[in-house]
């Protein structure tokens, strides 16, 4: 963070502003004291100003602090109540009892407050730094006291030197510039500057939801979208652990002053001062967000060039424009992108092809590893089928780390100085074309190595004892009908650490989940059945032929299986996020999920299931869906898990009876839990409980209504027969009132009713998540006979003892 003494050089006379306004005599405020309007505190070094101004040619009163210059045009780099303006000059900030900053207005009503504790601090301090920054301590001194707030953890529409953009993530707060609304309305306007924690971090210029320009993910020496950044004038210090990520940057030479200040057009530019003229001198354009430097101007898997100030668009090697899309008559634009001319096999005969002085593509789908070096970073992305392109996570000190980018490639730009290397995946007819390596040699010597490997194998067969020889044709003919790799047990052991309770993830009905890591830094979620489940082989078979066929975005990879003498084994995708249920059921973590995210969250579901009901190649069930089982990805979209107890329909049947009762309690219908009869709809009746889990953060086998006696799904219920649906929600959304959100509610309530056929199919619930049509009225709740009376799932099977607290999957057998 940038020191004091370093921002003193920017010494500005007090005199030069005494023509605008009255100032006070001390560069602090206390408690007994005031600031009205007319009146300001000024920095000790003088080039900062706390105060009242109207911008432009409006009238409004706004409270901020602006940088001072000898052309007496204040630059403002801070507003308080940028939201609620003041109408008149009657303002007035002073601290309350509690130690508070408040703007009060002529009726002394609070309109902007600092709300730094519930606490008492009778000796606080607000003083305004020569940084720009406010802040507020619990003594006059701020060397010897920490500020108790500060004006840096608010930025408005300036990034100024020690201020941090980003998230933290134990806490959920995000911490981005935004531009006004206007040059005379300094309320939050379109655009945007902020981290985006996706995948590998970037920087980011939004208008709105949508990107408009990507500065890139952090090289360790700068954003890959602004290679000719000025690394003598200022340091950039960005900074990613598990607890938070964040920007800043800091200034090294003395003598200037600069800030980034993000315009109402969406244009972003640094403004500099010197300290020798006392004035502002240059005015440098971040981006112009045109031709190239616009998010994505040439589409998917293509590159944009800029020759002679004009953009041009060309497709990477081995894809061609987007048949799809009729040929652009402007060649210089292609918004639909490139496709591959020809897919890429999952064998070792694909190759690379290096671009050098390259803008990265978009990271937000991006997986990274620290500790990989670029050839280990190579054989991986070899090895991994969806693999698209590899490149150095830090070019410092000759390169370090791996940054690995799956399946399509966007915002790539060719630079004509700077720029990074991109290693892309091609087919070897790519690499034969273009002149790498001979390729014909390659495919003799794998050819040679097969046939070899081949032969030792057929013999070795022939020779292992009869009852070996039998698992491993068990092996290779699972492998052969479902086409999925076959691990060995020791890889799995060595990658687990002999399946260590510190690698263990979590555990389910049919036996733990454990994490583990391959020695090319691949992660893996490893599900190791248990020896003692009587009924895990049917389940396992049943899991790897199914998720084989599956292939989905909101459905969790299955990327192999073991089955080694009384092992069986099941390889998934590493989610690093866990699943949902570790959110909900944590105070802190559920911080992170705000509305967007469980908004994504429910809609993700709800995709993944429309697939499994009606897209996939055969209609499956799942019938033990619940939060545990919905895995979340390094960017929280969510993956159905475990389909361990799925089960299939062919042709037109829609539903199907068993005396084998399987599920989890607070998920299952009432019709599964009493007859035995499943369908879609039990699937939709899960999801039901899941979207109000998620909506109010409780889960629905632990909520107790003390005064109804109600489960979740009654006390839900109730509250929307009452007309007070927005009770339901939980603490951390209060004062989301979107409609988007009381949709999701009455979706919820429609997906558990009593009765299956009053339950939507799960294409009209993803129809009516993202329509805006009126939704009919759902009806009483699964496990609700009236109000003050619920039937719990044990009472309706006749059965004294209650289903298990857990959320372990489990079996009944009830006699029919």
């Amino acid at each position: 963070m940038m020191g004091l003494d370093n921002l003193r050089t920017l010494v500005i006379w007090f005199f030069l502003m005494s023509c605008m306004r009255t100032t006070t005599s001390s560069d602090s405020l206390g408690m007994a004291q005031y600031i009205r309007d007319g009146e300001s505190l000024v920095s000790a070094g003088g080039s900062s100003e706390l105060g009242f101004f109207s911008p432009g040619t409006s009238t409004s009163r706004y409270l901020g602090v602006w940088y001072r210059d000898t052309s007496g045009n204040p630059t403002v780099v801070w507003v308080a109540n940028r939201e609620r303006p003041l109408h008149n000059k009657s303002g007035v900030l002073q601290f309350n009892k509690m130690g508070i900053l408040q703007l009060l207005d002529e009726t002394n009503n609070t309109v902007w407050s600092s709300n730094i504790s519930s606490k008492s601090w009778s000796n606080s301090i607000a003083q305004i730094l020569d940084s720009g920054n406010l802040v507020v301590t619990n003594g006059k001194n701020i060397y010897n006291s920490s500020f108790l707030w500060q004006s840096f953890d608010y930025p408005c529409d300036t990034l100024m030197p020690g201020m941090k953009i980003g998230w933290n993530f134990v806490t959920g707060q995000e911490k981005y510039v935004s531009s006004w609304k206007s040059e005379e309305d300094p309320a939050v306007g379109e655009y945007t500057i902020k981290i985006d924690p996706r995948g590998y971090p970037q920087i980011m210029v939004m208008k709105g939801s949508l990107i408009s320009f990507r500065g890139g993910s952090w090289n360790g020496l700068y954003f890959t979208g602004s290679p000719s950044q000025n690394t003598q004038t200022f340091r950039s210090n960005f900074v990613l652990n598990g607890k938070e990520v964040y920007y800043e940057f800091e200034m090294l030479d003395t003598s200037i002053f600069t800030v980034l200040k993000e315009y109402p057009s969406g244009n972003g530019q640094y403004l500099v001062w010197t300290s020798q003229t006392r004035n502002k001198v240059q005015v440098t354009q971040v981006a112009n967000q045109g031709g190239c430097e616009r998010y994505a101007y040439c589409g998917s898997n293509a590159i944009c060039i800029v020759d002679s100030n004009v953009a041009i668009c060309k497709c990477l090697k081995g894809y061609i424009p987007n048949p799809k899309f009729p040929k652009p008559q402007n060649m210089s634009y292609w918004s639909n992108g490139c496709e591959r001319k020809v897919a890429l096999g999952c064998n070792n005969t694909n190759g690379f092809l290096r671009y050098t002085g390259i803008k990265l593509p978009d990271t937000s789908s991006s997986w990274y590893s620290e500790t990989m070096n670029l050839q280990e970073c190579q054989k991986f992305c070899l090895k991994n089928c969806s693999c698209s392109a590899y490149s150095s996570l830090d070019i410092r000190n000759g390169g370090s780390g791996c940054l690995i980018w799956f399946h399509n490639l966007t915002d790539i730009i060719q630079f004509s100085q700077g720029g990074q290397d991109l290693y892309l995946k091609v087919p070897s007819s790519e690499l034969a074309a273009n002149g790498h390596g001979n390729i014909k040699q390659k495919k003799v010597g794998i050819a040679v190595g097969v046939i070899i490997f081949g032969l030792i194998t057929c013999v070795s067969i022939m020779i292992i004892h009869p009852g070996t020889r039998k698992i491993i044709y068990r092996e290779k003919q699972m492998q052969e009908d479902i086409d999925l790799p076959a691990f060995n047990f020791s890889v799995l052991a060595k990658a687990t650490e002999k399946f260590s309770s510190s690698n263990k993830l979590g555990e389910g009905g049919f036996g733990e989940v454990y994490k583990g890591t391959l020695t090319d830094g691949q992660e893996l979620a490893i599900k190791r059945l248990s020896k003692k489940s009587g009924q895990g082989l049917e389940e396992f078979k049943t899991e790897v032929a199914l998720i084989a066929k599956l292939q989905h975005r909101n459905l969790v990879k299955l990327l192999g299986f073991c089955i080694q003498g009384v092992e069986k084994i099941l390889v998934y995708e590493y989610m690093p996020n866990k699943s949902l249920d570790y959110f909900i059921s944590d105070e802190i973590r559920r911080k992170l999920l705000d509305w967007p995210k469980r908004f994504n969250i429910i809609s993700g579901i709800a995709r993944g299931l429309l697939y499994l009901h009606q897209d996939s190649r055969l209609r499956i069930i799942h019938r033990d869906l619940k939060t545990s089982n919905i895995l979340l990805d390094a960017n929280l979209n969510p993956k159905i898990s475990d389909f361990g107890l799925a089960r299939t329909f062919l042709g037109d049947q829609v539903e199907a009876n068993t005396n084998r009762i399987a599920g989890t309690y607070g998920y299952m219908p009432p019709e599964y839990a009493v007859h035995g009869q499943f369908s879609m709809k039990s699937d939709v009746f899960s999801y039901g409980v899941i979207v109000l889990e998620l909506l109010s953060g409780k889960k629905n086998r632990e909520f107790s209504d003390p005064e109804n006696y109600l489960n979740l799904l009654g006390h839900a219920w109730r509250l929307w027969t009452d007309d007070r649906p927005l009770e339901l929600l939980d603490e951390l959304l209060k004062g989301c009132t979107h409609s988007e959100v009381i949709r999701c509610i009455q979706v919820g309530l429609l997906c558990v009713q009593q009765r299956p056929e009053d339950r939507p199919d799960m294409l009209s619930v993803v129809l009516m998540l993202n329509g805006e049509k009126l939704l009919p009225k759902p009806k009483v709740p699964g496990f609700y006979i009236e109000r003050g009376v619920t039937i719990e799932a044990d009472t309706v099977l006749g059965n004294s003892t209650p289903f298990s607290a857990n959320e372990i999957s489990m079996t009944l057998l009830n006699a029919r």
